[in-house]
């Protein structure tokens, strides 16, 4: 396990999930476009079957890694974390269909479009024992007033 940098805060400061959603352990690296966090594998818990946590599952970490990334730079700014939403994604590929139990996962977001307007698109993988086991393109959006677009009455 790589250490933790002493600038790094926890991962539940960086974002709204709570409780049994909040599916990573930690934040590793931030910066301007990229974020990493990872995550052990738990023996229980939300998600998990009998085989392992569903593959599927790769896609909500990739999420929260990049939910992490905006509360990170929102903290710096002295905002707290807000809403955003998983608009899509594309080619989710893994190369296993349940991630093992106990094991640790590394998860990292690329920025390939960082829009002002709250728009952005990641690149993201995956990685368990140093080799790449899954990918992504997603789409994210964290509106100005996520309330509005929940009511129906933004955008």
């Amino acid at each position: 396990m790589m250490p933790i940098p002493d600038n790094m805060p926890p991962i539940a400061d960086l974002l709204l999930h709570e409780g049994r959603m909040l599916l990573l352990d930690r934040l590793l690296a931030c910066d301007d476009e990229f974020s990493a966090a990872e995550v052990t594998v738990p023996a229980s818990g939300l998600f998990m079957q009998s085989a392992g946590m569903p593959a599927w599952v790769g896609l909500e970490y990739m999420a929260q890694t990049v939910g992490a990334w905006a509360g990170y730079h929102g903290r710096k700014r002295g905002i707290p974390p807000q809403m955003g939403f998983l608009l899509g994604t594309r080619d989710y590929k893994c190369s296993m269909p349940y991630f093992p139990v106990h094991a640790e996962l590394r998860i990292e977001a690329q920025g390939e479009f960082l829009s002002d307007k709250g728009l952005s698109m990641f690149s993201c993988k995956i990685f368990h024992a140093g080799a790449e086991i899954a990918a992504a393109k997603i789409s994210v959006f964290e509106p100005d007033d996520p309330q509005a677009i929940l009511q129906g009455t933004g955008i």
